[in-house]
């Protein structure tokens, strides 16, 4: 019997029917209650941190404080619900004046927003009461920092490098890259350099061949070269205080922990195990998923996250259909500019001496797409996708009718920004 399964897609939705006998599941993440009241949780956690002095005995009236967070591609943490009762924390507890404080968006290699996008981050009062800025990874005025035991010229926003505190707002989640993101990644990549974060993200491939380090992965921590990296970046920030958030399935906060950088961001990824590992009694013959919707389906360079999310729910050779706007294309301009090296068979020359982000996400892509059949509903140009190994269409009906689904185990997952699917005896 067909049943509708509802799939989040850009601002809206989209219903896909399947047999229902053929599907194992729908997975949508654990319940997790959200906060009900975001001030007093804040309050708490910042009167009472991990591994550091509440926040209060941190910052002095006169102080000058580096408010540092995400920027629009990671707005689904909510940050404007959190930032206004942050503000006030800073003004009322601490006895801070508003010249004091300044929000730098740690845009790491993206483009800035306007001041409409500003202004949507942080909330309109806030925006009137402190400035907010963009941080540039080509200032001019860059302050290095030192030079990592990985070689990485450490180079980091002005603003936040000669504050007196450097108070960074982030969320805990998975991430193909670093094994969790959020945390030290408010410093790197958020507020680096451009030639900072090359060298630090280069480290995602093998040096011995093209592909990605066996060393880094979805919440691999130990021995990833890249996570380190961050770590010793942040370590080189004076009076840095982190403020981490977890969201649960449903895109709602759930978790506040702040404190020291390292014990406080740890707790949160912990939190975040707990909140998005689904246990699966085995891997299934297809995956049909969402991203979460807007903005986690933007560009295909963000909305890939669910890909890296999914892998362990798929058989190998198994076929993902991934619903994903990408209203904005690929993201950046360069990505789809990489299908030219792919193409000429110069893609690893140039990963290795011009690396950036968006050509190594693409080619991650390209590598999910020899493992698996990669089947994308979205507004790109299937032309543009058919170099990388996956498959694009626009209209649902066409892209079911050639899926093959006859007779395989389905696993639906409309959120898999949010899921982490795990093969049950392999639950934590």
């Amino acid at each position: 019997m067909l049943h509708e399964y509802t799939i989040p897609y850009g601002s809206g939705s989209l219903r896909v029917p399947l047999e229902q006998e053929q599907v194992m599941a729908e997975l949508r993440g654990n319940e997790v209650p959200p906060i009900r009241d975001i001030r007093a949780a804040l309050r708490e956690s910042l009167d009472a941190p991990i591994g550091r002095a509440p926040l209060r005995q941190c910052v002095h009236p006169g102080d000058r404080v580096a408010l540092v967070i995400s920027d629009m591609s990671r707005f689904w943490m909510r940050q404007d619900l959190v930032v206004p009762h942050l503000l006030d924390y800073l003004l009322d507890d601490c006895g801070l004046s508003p010249a004091d404080v300044t929000i730098v968006v740690a845009n790491g290699t993206h483009p800035g927003g306007d001041e409409a996008v500003l202004r949507q981050l942080v909330t309109d009062p806030v925006f009137e009461r402190v400035r907010v800025v963009n941080h540039d990874c080509q200032a001019a005025d860059l302050v290095p920092l030192g030079l990592s035991s990985f070689g990485t010229p450490v180079a980091v926003n002005a603003i936040a490098a000669t504050a007196d505190l450097c108070l960074c707002l982030g969320a805990a989640t998975y991430h193909v890259m670093a094994g969790f993101g959020g945390g030290r990644k408010s410093i790197l990549p958020g507020i680096s350099g451009e030639a900072t974060i090359r060298h630090n993200h280069a480290l995602s491939l093998d040096p011995a061949q093209l592909r990605s380090s066996p060393l880094v992965g979805n919440g691999r921590l130990a021995d990833n070269p890249l996570h380190l990296d961050m770590l010793e970046a942040a370590g080189m920030m004076p009076n840095l205080f982190l403020v981490n958030l977890v969201m649960n399935a449903g895109e709602k906060l759930c978790a506040i922990f702040s404190g020291h950088y390292i014990h406080s961001w740890e707790r949160a990824c912990r939190e975040v195990e707990r909140v998005y590992q689904v246990p699966i009694p085995e891997q299934a013959d297809v995956v049909v998923a969402g991203c979460g919707g807007y903005p986690r389906d933007m560009s295909l360079y963000q909305g890939s996250k669910a890909i890296d999310n999914v892998e362990s729910a798929l058989k190998p050779g198994g076929t993902l259909i991934l619903l994903m706007e990408a209203r904005e294309g690929g993201g950046p301009p360069e990505y789809f500019g990489w299908s030219r090296n792919l193409r000429d068979g110069s893609l690893e020359q140039r990963l290795r001496e011009d690396f950036t982000v968006a050509g190594y996400v693409f080619f991650l892509n390209c590598e999910q797409a020899s493992r698996y059949r990669v089947m994308l509903l979205s507004s790109l140009d299937p032309a543009e996708t058919a170099p990388m190994g996956i498959e694009s269409y626009r209209d649902l009906s066409a892209l079911l009718a050639q899926a093959d689904l006859a007779g395989k185990r389905i696993l639906v997952i409309p959120n898999a920004g949010s899921v982490v699917p795990v093969v049950q005896e392999e639950h934590i």
